[in-house]
């Protein structure tokens, strides 16, 4: 088991990621033009989104707390929160810090990070079993697993390397042209989310993979409705990409409360 310092600190970015986040997703419209860099309003309601769903993921984990069933969800914290951070920095020219919500941002990327090296070190120390009981893991699982990490992880791959002008950075998908920084940013989230799944793959028990799609539900919630409130911005008929950005979650997260009803929520 992970101490309660690392309990701590993953309780500490709950609040953090709360805090950012209900601003950001109720108030876009003013703050996207203070934000820590240049974004528009439904870039900063994404955001909001992803700070919101990284909060429920952060409190569930650490109200279980138990390495066998969250460390998965551990695992996304741990990377989004390195890798927003890296990005942040290599972006240092860009990044604007004269409103509380940019200053606000950055400190939750640090507290984050922070949180990250210490789970890191103290799992290297302990090596927990990570063996769970439950109902077995079955083959339809891990293919699932893998459909999910290709597809998940090469947008996430392609966010991180791709540049202005390559295929699907003018609005083919989501619906407004980002800035690198952006789309860095937006390339770290799905790789993030892609690289936490793949031990799942060697699972033997549903119990991990239920906790992580619960916890990570609130991402799926989050988005869609940021996607839904800002809808205007989509033309499907110009742009038929864009009704992958609304598939892709959709896909993911009906299918995931049949789920939730038939095999639990990984308690």
């Amino acid at each position: 088991m992970l101490s309660n310092y690392s309990r701590g600190l993953t309780y500490s970015i709950a609040a953090l990621y709360t805090l950012l986040g209900l601003p950001l997703f109720f108030f876009p419209e003013s703050l996207s033009a203070v934000f820590a860099w240049k974004v528009t309003p439904f870039m900063t309601i994404t955001i909001g989104g992803w700070c919101l769903g990284n909060a429920w993921i952060a409190f569930i984990t650490a109200r279980r707390w138990q390495w066998n069933l969250v460390y998965t969800a551990l695992i996304y914290l741990w990377v989004f929160g390195i890798g927003e951070l890296i990005v942040f920095f290599v972006f240092r020219d860009k990044v604007k810090l004269e409103h509380p919500i940019a200053w606000l941002y950055a400190v939750t990327l640090f507290i984050n990070a922070a949180a990250a090296l210490l789970g890191f070190f103290e799992w290297l120390r302990i090596k927990p079993n990570l063996e769970s009981n439950g109902e077995s893991m079955q083959p339809i699982h891990r293919v699932y697993a893998i459909i999910f990490i290709t597809t998940v992880g090469f947008l996430g791959l392609y966010g991180i390397i791709a540049q202005i002008g390559s295929v699907g950075t003018n609005g083919g998908i989501f619906p407004e042209i980002m800035s690198l920084f952006t789309l860095r940013s937006f390339g770290v989230f799905y790789f993030s989310i892609a690289l936490a799944v793949l031990p799942l793959i060697w699972a033997k028990s549903l119990l991990p993979i239920a906790h992580h799609a619960f916890a990570s539900y609130g991402l799926i919630v989050f988005i869609t409705f940021a996607a839904l409130i800002y809808i205007r911005l989509f033309d499907f008929a110009k742009h038929p990409g864009g009704l992958l950005y609304f598939g892709a979650y959709l896909i993911v997260g009906i299918p995931l409360l049949f789920a939730f009803r038939k095999f639990g929520t990984g308690t």
